[in-house]
């Protein structure tokens, strides 16, 4: 789709992304950018991208690396009917579903990278970019600066050097906000420095939130799992239910804004990827109602690649400013003065 309009060209929103890129995600000269699309849609993607990308590397002097996957259809899930008898379609045949976006931990999964800048498509704009990029870059340090304290600990952990036992427990407290298990003072000395190598060993992701301003979607919470272990949880509205009226009312007062904004450590203190799929809340995917052909179906989705299929991963969320967030859900959006030319 057609974003930004220039004096010389329109630009698309996968076009700007190669621009913004290489502003705050490059090592070296080089920039990974990675797009998760619909298959029928990928020769348009690369149509696009291969005929800005030479000038974009020109004007930026990095080297663009682009690539693409998409949902694995062994991911979808059959629809039923609002008896749960299977729906079909017009021509008698089992409906199968895309299974939300959560199916895509299976493509993070795939990349060869060591961080991972996650963002929606559609939050991109053509000013000020540089303060977008401060920002990206302020999450990635923030990040670095939790990586190695963690490795810190990991390493001195499997080297047999645990003589701060109470210096880790305080990290994990404070820093991570990782409740630790009330019978842990009752642990042998050997337990302990498992249960806490076991809370460490973990992918870290570095959630920038925005204060609240009515925009549909998620936000950040402290989450209480069935063992009654508590954690830091990005939950969408379709995650709660809307019928207690506890839970709706700390919906409601929600002070802040999951802008899909990550930054994900993928590897852990010994330089190896994280199998991510080994960190998934199987138990939080949840029902939707749709329509096909006029009918209505229920389906079921995966838990959401930041909500469920992140749920053990060690958590942080950090604030940035609104100007980070410029979301484009409707073509009136692109009329907003983000969204114009200076």
């Amino acid at each position: 789709l057609p974003f930004h309009k220039y004096k010389t060209h329109i630009a698309t929103a996968a076009e700007e992304h190669l621009h913004e890129c290489a502003y705050y995600a490059s090592s070296n000269g080089v920039s990974n950018l990675h797009f998760t699309v619909s298959e029928a849609h990928q020769s348009q993607f690369e149509s696009i991208i291969d005929t800005v990308k030479s000038e974009m590397e020109k004007e930026s002097r990095t080297v663009i690396n682009t690539s693409y996957s998409f949902q694995n259809k062994s991911t979808d899930t059959i629809a039923v009917d609002l008896k749960n008898n299977p729906f079909r379609d017009k021509n008698d045949k089992l409906l199968f579903r895309p299974g939300g976006h959560g199916a895509l931990i299976e493509n993070l999964d795939n990349l060869d990278a060591d961080i991972v800048f996650i963002k929606n498509i559609d939050n991109v704009i053509q000013n000020h970019i540089e303060s977008i990029a401060l920002y990206k870059k302020t999450l990635a340090g923030v990040l670095v600066e939790l990586q190695q304290k963690v490795f810190k600990y990991l390493n001195g952990i499997d080297e047999g050097n645990v003589k701060h036992l109470d210096e880790i427990i305080d990290f994990v407290k404070n820093e991570l906000n990782i409740g630790v298990n009330d019978g842990f003072s009752k642990y042998t000395s050997e337990n302990k420095i498992s249960y806490l190598k076991e809370l460490l060993d973990r992918p870290i992701r570095v959630c920038g939130m925005v204060k609240n301003e009515g925009e549909p979607g998620g936000g950040p919470f402290w989450v209480q799992d069935s063992k009654g272990v508590v954690s830091l949880q990005i939950v969408e509205s379709s995650q709660v239910d809307l019928a207690n009226a506890g839970q709706a009312k700390i919906l409601a007062s929600a002070t802040h804004f999951n802008p899909v904004d990550l930054v994900c450590g993928m590897r852990n203190n010994k330089n190896e990827k994280f199998d991510l799929t080994q960190f998934v809340d199987h138990n939080s995917g949840f029902i939707v109602e749709k329509t096909q052909n006029g009918k209505p179906l229920k389906s079921y989705e995966l838990p959401g690649l930041w909500n469920g299929a992140m749920a053990k991963w060690i958590t942080v969320f950090v604030e940035v400013p609104l100007i980070t967030f410029n979301p484009v859900k409707t073509v009136n959006d692109l009329l907003k003065d983000p969204h114009q030319p200076l």
